[in-house]
């Protein structure tokens, strides 16, 4: 594949899509901290998703702004990695940083939606 000199300029949907990921990410990271700092077995799958989470965004962004051939179908892994850690986090309604990641994840998911149909 040969490169040219000049990218053309992301479309305002996808640099919208890559906002969320990244976004989303942070959010992910902040309520691990928060879910470490509760402890608990039970908080172990839920720490797992938002690991999965995390990097599946930050992986989704990246590739996005390089451009990759691989974009749409990383984005539709990564709106489902958002579904699933929206849905482990609505199973803590009490917490509101569990809240707020799952509004996230949900923004995450829905952009990233989009752009995998857009760029299929």
């Amino acid at each position: 594949m040969q490169q040219t000199g000049s990218m053309t300029p992301m479309s305002a949907e996808m640099q919208d899509c890559v906002q969320a990921c990244m976004s989303c990410h942070t959010m992910c990271e902040e309520t691990m901290s928060s879910c470490m700092q509760l402890g608990g077995q039970a908080q172990m799958q839920i720490m797992r998703t938002l690991m999965d989470c995390a990097e599946m965004t930050r992986m989704c962004a990246d590739m996005m702004m390089r451009r990759s051939p691989m974009s749409a179908e990383m984005c539709a892994l990564c709106a489902r990695a958002c579904d699933m850690c929206a849905e482990a986090c609505m199973s803590m309604p009490d917490d509101p940083q569990m809240m707020r990641c799952a509004d996230a994840c949900r923004r995450c998911a829905a952009t990233c939606r989009t752009m995998a149909t857009a760029m299929a």
